[in-house]
């Protein structure tokens, strides 16, 4: 008897306890891990199961160890949470629509709940659902939010992933009990990181703050004590140092949200950023960091007792069950996509003693990524298709990591230009090829100078080329001389007068050449580019348009940007006698095809 008492009053001391000090909360959150599954860069320097013998950084094995050490010894309510773009960037992303693998591993890694990102749509919303579908049959997954998502009452391009939505399994509201308080999520994808997925359609996504509104009271009629929004929208600073973005507004505009789990702009927030109480967090990008929230709730009220970047590096051991399951999947990827292209997983392509980086996040103006890669398609291009390319092209947007100093293999090139897909089963956009006039040429080029002003996505790099123009002339009116360098290292001037019908050849990705149907809007009807084949012939279908690279084989074998590269640093020559080619030092500064008239 005495000792039932005894723990009675054991049990009571610790409820009163613990409504006088509140009830402890802790928050594991990333954003934009892009299945930057194994640590980088270069990827052959990762030795997850050992520490302080690479410099390598991020991996999911890490991360994976970081989040399960603490939720197996800590006593408090801990959760894992993802804000968004958690695919799309690695070798291990195009094998998802059959092996459903990165969100099991998350679940695996201790993931409660995710948000969708834009790039979750980049291949479209059928084989997202396709993707999450298989990932579910196969095993446990997160909690998935598309919360804003709108799905069309017409068009059926979206029934799969509506059909998920109401079985429950693409949720638009989480509730989560732990420890008597009930947690509610809910996920936005911004405006910014909408227009950014086009492949979305025929989804549309609501605004975010009338949005959030309704969700806020959902969640607090179903008698929710705490209300986070992981939000895939972005905070940045403006050109005054001031914070500001899509998640500023939200936190500035709603009442009722108590955290905000932030991703799409990459931004690295050393400590939460608080705005009307609200705290925004993020932490930065592909992985290379883990944000670790404590917070204490009591009597209705949510504060925070400490918040810290964990370095995802060396200095952390690996959790040994999630490594085996990633080298388990590095074995079907060689399987399944680089050993019928001839390509070894592991084995040395090229080296650097230089970076090579820039992207539409960075110094992309002085990138010296983009001409390198630029010049690599060109050079593919002009190799294996009989026609060749007069002008090869790339976006700044579409360029998703940087080349380190030490030995690169494939998995470091395609990591490089890893978007999209095509008609066949090796990974990215395939590069097309469309025909212009002299004048079109011009007018795609004086917008595409300005393009980047209003999205950084639009700078663009180009091989083949040579462009003299004036920064101080006026819209349409700054290009003065176009030089296209053929083959033989010839330069030809192009004519941009109406009177000139010659048609001069574009390269780049798929995706990339749809930009040429915003010509007309950019420049508020001033001009109209239509894309033509090589007989002058109007091209409505970009299929179309895509260059077969191999005349000899049957159907159309389809040309990728990584590829392209990959062939471009493995010719370059080997400079210091160790069997590897060694990057050309002229890519050490930025090459560049225009230049400013003096």
């Amino acid at each position: 008897m005495k000792k039932t008492v005894l723990l009675f009053l054991a049990l009571f001391l610790a409820s009163a306890l613990g409504a006088q000090t509140g009830k402890k909360i802790v928050i594991f959150h990333t954003n934009d891990l892009h299945s930057r599954i194994i640590g980088y860069s270069p990827e052959s320097g990762y030795t997850p199961l050992t520490v302080n013998d690479d410099k390598t950084i991020g991996g999911f094995a890490r991360i994976g160890a970081i989040i399960l050490d603490e939720k197996e010894k800590n006593p408090a309510i801990t959760l894992a949470v993802d804000a968004g773009d958690f695919f799309m960037g690695t070798l291990f992303t195009p094998l998802e629509p059959k092996t459903g693998f990165q969100l099991r591993l998350m679940k695996s890694m201790g993931y409660d709940v995710v948000g969708l990102g834009n790039h979750e749509f980049d291949y479209g919303p059928k084989k997202l659902a396709q993707i999450i579908k298989t990932s579910a049959e196969n095993g446990e997954i997160p909690s998935m939010l598309a919360s804003n998502a709108i799905f069309s009452a017409k068009d059926p391009g979206d029934n799969d992933l509506e059909q998920l939505s109401s079985e429950q399994i693409l949720g638009r509201q989480v509730i989560l009990t732990r420890d008597n308080i009930r947690i509610g999520f809910f996920s936005i994808l911004g405006k910014n990181a909408g227009y950014l997925a086009p492949k979305a359609e025929p989804i549309t996504f609501a605004k975010q703050i009338p949005f959030a509104k309704k969700m806020v009271k959902e969640l607090k009629d179903k008698k929710c004590d705490i209300i986070i929004c992981i939000s895939h929208s972005g905070v940045s600073k403006d050109k005054n140092g001031e914070w500001r973005g899509e998640d500023y507004e939200l936190a500035k505009n709603v009442k009722g949200i108590d955290l905000i789990v932030g991703g799409h702009s990459h931004t690295k927030l050393e400590q939460p950023l608080m705005v009307n109480g609200i705290p925004i967090i993020q932490t930065g990008e592909f992985g290379q960091f883990v944000g670790r929230i404590s917070l204490t709730y009591k009597e209705g009220t949510l504060h925070v007792d400490d918040y810290r970047l964990i370095p995802v590096d060396d200095k952390i051991p690996g959790d040994r069950e999630i490594n085996e399951l990633i080298d388990q999947q590095k074995k079907r990827i060689s399987m399944s996509i680089l050993d019928p292209l001839g390509i070894d997983y592991d084995k040395p392509v090229a080296e650097t003693d230089f970076v090579i980086e820039g992207n539409d996040g960075g110094d992309f103006i002085n990138s010296n990524l983009g001409p390198i890669v630029a010049d690599a398609i060109h050079s593919y291009i002009n190799a294996h298709s009989k026609a060749g390319t007069d002008v090869s092209m790339i976006a700044a947007g579409v360029l998703f990591d940087k080349i380190c100093v030490g030995v690169q293999t494939a998995p470091d090139i395609f990591r490089v230009v890893s978007l999209g897909s095509g008609y066949d089963e090796v990974p990215g956009y395939p590069l097309s090829r469309l025909y212009v006039t002299g004048k079109e040429l011009k007018s795609i080029l004086e917008i595409l100078l300005v393009a980047y002003k209003s999205s950084p996505d639009n700078y663009c790099y180009y091989s083949g080329i040579r462009v003299a123009y004036d920064p101080d002339k006026g819209l349409l009116k700054k290009i003065k001389k176009i030089e296209i360098i053929h083959r033989d290292g010839k330069a030809v001037n192009v004519d941009f007068s109406k009177k000139n019908k010659s048609l001069y050849s574009i390269t780049a990705n798929s995706y990339m050449l749809e930009f040429i149907g915003i010509i007309k809007k950019t420049s508020f009807g001033l001009i109209n580019v239509v894309p033509k084949d090589a007989e002058g012939n109007r091209v409505t279908e970009m299929k179309n348009a895509i260059i077969d690279v191999n005349d000899n084989l049957e159907g159309v074998q389809e040309g990728k940007e990584w590829l392209a590269l990959l062939e471009f640093l493995s010719r370059m020559k080997d400079t210091n006698g160790n069997g590897i080619p060694d990057i050309d030092k002229k890519y050490s500064v930025p090459v560049r095809s225009f230049f400013t008239l003096k």
